[in-house]
């Protein structure tokens, strides 16, 4: 019966699909609950839905999805803008399940004009639909600071709570406050500054809120020269003020020529784990950065970058009501908007402009990163693993990382470590020290085949876990060696080489038979880590070859004796220096040290010995 179901269910889509018009517009997917499950656009409805079941989709989200198709309604439109614009409106209404969202963690602070008689200019992260003009939202908070404190010292606003209607300040009803009296407010609410001078101001002010500083710039210096020549120069002075302040303030934000005006730019990048993008917009008015603004998307159907900066360009020219006729974009869209250029520049001022915002989209990737690491460390050590896995081109991520080191001064003392980490940690208790048995002389290639060949032949006969990749403190040679004892192991272990530079420091990862280089740059989180394990192994081979020389170097004749234990060695050497000054004691001297049993042992030894 459910066969029976199945099969009208898919006529019926079929049905649908073969009398879609070829015309551009916007298609939904529901679910049998009737619900939206996704929302499309297309430049051709036919040929875009038709693609979705005349195809095989592989393992992942878009087979799920086509899988839960329960109907498909489309509508019409007359221009691909269009499609985009009511595309974007739908999924922000429906919020539907496979479709990518605008991924924003708070909302994000505007400067409110506010539509009053004597209108204030504030700070707010509410907008009220009340006739009060918005600018922003400004997601680096400084600069929107930068702005609110240079109208503050332009213009003597006034920042009171007061209702400022023509009867209240008509009939005496306010008070002026402190600000006025330190001249930040020009008191309005007694009468002293009337509503046309104060408008004026507010002109001012949302001309540069609109960014057009350079306007504003050019009246004040207009005004300035003309009180200059009607002998004003106390006035003049004051509005001289003012146009060095916004002179110094368009010169911090001013960014390339002001040639350039009212142009859109836009980057993006995608996160480590391919599962979520981020995206930079950037306006530009005379040639200062006006608008700046960087949102994640994730992905729900693994969507190409070209998609979502598509999504993001009609997301973000909706917000911010722009209106530019030139898009500058870091690769080619398959987007058509009304008057609009899309210009992918490769020199000059906007290329600068688009370097910027790749700059400011991938500083927002870190620090995101950064947040997410904070909250879940483990998250950083599976990161690196990945970027390991990914530069060697694992099979499966290295959880277990085995690294190994011959010490030893000119064949003497010949040893060997092995320093175990466990998903990015070190193990210390599985680390392990290796005298070397069957070699003679200094020859690290066979000390290291000795010692791997050891480990592993161990390590399976006790089926103990293997690890994802194993590490030589050594170049090709060291290499080359293991391969040898792991292929005779018929084991297959990937195995990498950490060569170090003259001044013996870590300088480059090798792969692969015959070796290559793998880039690394230095200091980055992969390289530390590395460094981190080669310095380690390092440090475990060194110590127990240092330990062992000195164990052998103060070994004595005591050592070969029955009943006298290190301790008591110790004490001994530390009393009288000497086996030939032990010899030559008193026993009443030792007995003072050792007591009477042990002096009888020694002197047995010595007697049994002097013969």
């Amino acid at each position: 019966m459910a066969n029976n179901n199945d099969l009208k269910a898919n006529d019926y889509l079929k049905g649908i699909v073969q009398n879609l018009p070829d015309s551009p517009g916007i298609y939904q997917y529901l679910n049998v609950e009737g619900t939206i499950i996704y929302v499309g656009k297309a430049k051709n409805l036919k040929r875009r839905v038709s693609s979705y079941f005349n195809r095989d989709h592989g393992p992942g989200k878009t087979r799920v999805l086509v899988s839960k198709i329960a109907d498909i309604r489309y509508i019409v439109v007359n221009s691909e803008e269009d499609a985009l614009l009511l595309e974007n409106n739908l999924i922000k209404k429906y919020k539907p399940r496979y479709n990518v969202l605008l991924k924003d963690d708070k909302t994000y602070p505007s400067i409110c004009v506010q539509n009053e008689y004597f209108p204030r200019v504030f700070k707010t992260r509410r907008i009220v639909r009340n006739g009060s003009s918005y600018y922003g939202p400004y997601s680096h908070l400084p600069s929107m600071y930068a702005v609110l404190d240079l109208i503050k010292r332009l213009y003597p606003i006034r920042t009171c709570n007061l209702n400022l209607t023509p009867e209240n300040i008509r009939t005496g009803k306010f008070k002026v406050c402190l600000e006025y009296h330190i001249k930040n407010c020009a008191g309005p609410c007694i009468g002293k500054q009337s509503q046309e001078e104060y408008m004026k101001n507010i002109g001012e002010i949302k001309e540069i809120l609109k960014g057009n500083t350079r306007e504003v710039e050019q009246m004040l210096y207009e005004e300035m020269q003309s009180l200059a020549e009607e002998m004003k120069f106390e006035e003049a002075q004051k509005v001289k003020e003012k146009y060095l302040l916004i002179e110094n303030y368009r010169s911090k934000s001013e960014v390339v020529s002001n040639v350039l005006h009212n142009i859109d730019v836009f980057s993006i990048e995608e996160d480590t784990d391919k599962k979520s993008a981020f995206i930079n917009y950037l306006h530009i008015t005379n040639g200062s950065i006006n608008q700046a603004f960087t949102f994640e998307y994730k992905k729900k159907l693994d969507e190409s970058k070209e998609e979502l900066l598509r999504l993001g360009i009609v997301e973000m020219r909706e917000r911010y009501k722009s209106h530019s006729h030139e898009i500058i974009v870091p690769f080619a869209l398959d987007i058509e908007l009304q008057d609009v250029t899309f210009t992918i520049p490769q020199r000059g001022d906007k290329k600068t402009l688009l370097d910027l915002s790749i700059q400011n989209v991938k500083q927002y990737k870190v620090d995101r990163l950064k947040q997410q690491e904070k909250l879940n460390p483990e998250q950083r050590t599976t990161r690196l693993l990945k970027e390991i896995q990914e530069q060697l081109h694992l099979d499966r991520l290295p959880m277990r990382i085995e690294c190994f080191d011959n010490s030893n001064i000119q064949g003497s003392d010949p040893v060997a470590g092995c320093v175990v980490f466990v998903k990015g940690k070190p193990s210390k208790q599985e680390y392990r020290k290796y005298n070397i048995k069957t070699v003679e002389g200094p020859d690290d290639y066979a000390s290291m085949q000795e010692v791997v060949k050891r480990r592993y032949s161990r390590a399976i006969e006790e089926n103990a876990p293997l690890p994802d990749l194993l590490i030589t403190d050594g170049g090709k040679g060291q290499m080359s060696a293991v391969k040898e004892v792991i292929d005779e192991l018929k084991l297959s272990i990937p195995i990498a080489g950490l060569a170090k530079d003259n001044r013996h420091r870590t300088s480059e990862l090798l792969y692969g038979f015959p070796p290559q280089t793998i880039g690394m740059k230095q200091n980055s989180p992969l390289f530390n880590l590395l460094t981190q394990i080669q310095d380690e192994v390092h440090r475990y081979a060194i110590t127990f070859h240092r330990n062992k020389r000195s164990k052998r170097q103060t070994a004595s004749e005591l050592d070969e004796i029955k009943g006298i234990g290190e301790k008591t060695k110790n004490m001994l050497l530390k009393t009288f220096k000497s086996v030939k000054r032990i010899r030559e004691a008193s026993p009443e001297a030792l007995e003072e040290v050792i007591g009477k049993a042990k002096t009888k042992i020694l002197r047995k030894h010595f007697d049994e010995n002097a013969r």
